[in-house]
């Protein structure tokens, strides 16, 4: 194959994850041009990847459906010999089964699957053994590579290791208290409790985007333990990313951060509230820890992506996950 297109267009975790995909077609495929297409705002968390030849952007929040239409006209130009859809959505099979590419491959929960040459099974268990989604998108194009799971990766530059290298002159670690979904963020008072009690001779760095930092300066200015810098809103994908390589532990929920950390192979706690591991969103770093409730809830999980409320509004999946479990995962 000369010229490959993947597509992820869903959000900056789903992107990171498809990262693992580009690192599979670049061992196999050298010398072919791999193209990547996602949403507007997310082309950066794909900057400097030596596998990716270009980086198509589709803007979702402005006339959607003429820039639908415009992207599946380029990509028609392109005359992809392989096309392959990493989502389930209509539109991302709308332009795979247009793109007049020979080979189309996707999975079978897209609605438009039929049209494709290949579609595979997407499947997402409630119960150990799982399958992380890692090797769910790697089932897409198993059949012309293999089997063997590849980690996601990013490429923070140089200039972006430079760039925060003022904050990695002390012992330090990391935290991204916020989610799109509330049922997935740990409690807000429960990471104050998590600053207050951890040892003196951590430095606290809040992460997030500039939607977050307000969030972030509430548990700063909350907080007992004064050693707390907000960098939230601050730092671009790929900063983030050098940063939480040189932590000595990340602390996230079930969200797109965790998956920096698998893409840096930073150490990392994730914290799983309504979520639960078996969905197959969990970290793959060298050091990863996954911290969940001790206690049976029937109500868990209550859904694969989240809420905005508690359904049975007490969200214990969340409270009852204690500092001291979160404290464990420290390195002594």
């Amino acid at each position: 194959m000369k010229k490959i297109l993947v597509i992820q267009t869903a959000f900056i975790g789903d992107v990171v994850l498809a990262t693992a995909v580009v690192e599979k077609l670049g061992q196999y495929f050298p010398d072919a041009q791999v193209d990547f297409l996602v949403r507007k705002g997310n082309e950066a968390l794909l900057a400097n990847n030596p596998h990716i030849t270009n980086i198509l952007i589709w803007n979702k929040k402005e006339h959607k459906t003429r820039n639908l239409f415009g992207i599946i006209q380029q990509i028609r130009k392109s005359k992809y010999d392989c096309v392959i859809n990493l989502q389930r959505f209509f539109s991302t099979g709308l332009i795979t089964a247009f793109s007049a590419a020979k080979t189309t491959i996707g999975f079978n929960k897209n609605p438009l699957s039929f049209l494709f040459t290949k579609k595979i099974p997407h499947i997402i268990s409630t119960t150990a053994p799982y399958k992380h989604e890692v090797e769910r998108n790697n089932d897409l194009v198993a059949a012309f590579t293999d089997n063997t799971i590849i980690r996601p990766k990013l490429y923070p530059a140089a200039n972006d290791v430079e760039s925060v290298k003022q904050y990695t002159q002390q012992a330090f670690v990391t935290m991204t208290p916020s989610s799109v979904w509330f049922t997935k963020k740990y409690p807000y008072e429960k990471w104050i409790e998590l600053i207050d009690n951890l040892p003196a001779r951590y430095t606290v760095y809040l992460l997030g985007g500039k939607d977050n930092a307000a969030e972030c300066e509430a548990i700063q200015s909350a907080a007992k333990n004064k050693n707390v810098t907000v960098l939230a809103g601050k730092l671009s994908f790929l900063q983030s990313a050098a940063l939480m390589q040189s932590a000595v532990m990340n602390y996230v929920n079930d969200s797109a951060p965790l998956h920096f950390a698998s893409a840096t192979n930073a150490p990392v706690t994730a914290i799983f509230c309504s979520t639960v591991p078996a969905f197959g969103f969990t970290p793959l770093s060298d050091a990863s820890f996954i911290v969940e409730t001790t206690e049976t809830l029937t109500c868990r999980p209550c859904g694969l992506h989240g809420k905005k409320e508690c359904p049975l509004q007490h969200f214990k999946c969340g409270y009852t996950i204690t500092t001291q479990q979160l404290l464990q995962t420290l390195p002594s």
